[in-house]
């Protein structure tokens, strides 16, 4: 039977602690990076400063989503913890990457209607760059 899961975020202190130090795995990449607000100072913000201001509902539609994929992430955690059949796993891990899919199609479609359409009518052009740099990474 396999080890169970003690529910303790050790493994989550030691990512923190890597990124504190600068520390990366090997098979790691710059363009894997992901900022975590929890270990960035108050005065440097998240990947290079950038803020976004979001309407009251659409923080809330984005929680939501965030709240619901957490809960299967959780309910994964638990048919792992007992051992259950690999295919209903896997099926449950395929629905959390089709949730996090329309979460970053629901942000992504906020962020050309309001951040690139803003940035392209102030004659920021390397919103453009920024977009296609994203949609890239998205697309790995």
């Amino acid at each position: 039977m396999a080890e169970k899961l003690t529910g303790n975020n050790d493994m989550d202190d030691e990512i923190i602690d890597s990124v504190k130090t600068g520390a990366q795995d090997k098979k790691d990449t710059a363009d894997d990076f992901i900022c975590m607000p929890e270990v960035v100072s108050d005065n440097e913000g998240c990947c290079g400063g950038k803020t976004t201001e979001r309407s009251a509902e659409e923080v809330r539609k984005l929680i939501n989503r965030l709240n619901r994929i957490e809960g299967q992430i959780r309910g994964i955690r638990g048919m792992v913890e007992r051992d259950a059949y690999c295919p209903d796993i896997l099926t449950q891990s395929a629905a959390v990457t089709a949730a996090m899919n329309a979460f970053n199609r629901e942000l992504m479609a906020n962020h050309i209607k309001h951040c690139v359409v803003r940035d392209i009518k102030e004659g920021k052009e390397d919103t453009v760059d920024e977009l296609v740099f994203t949609l890239q990474k998205l697309m790995k």
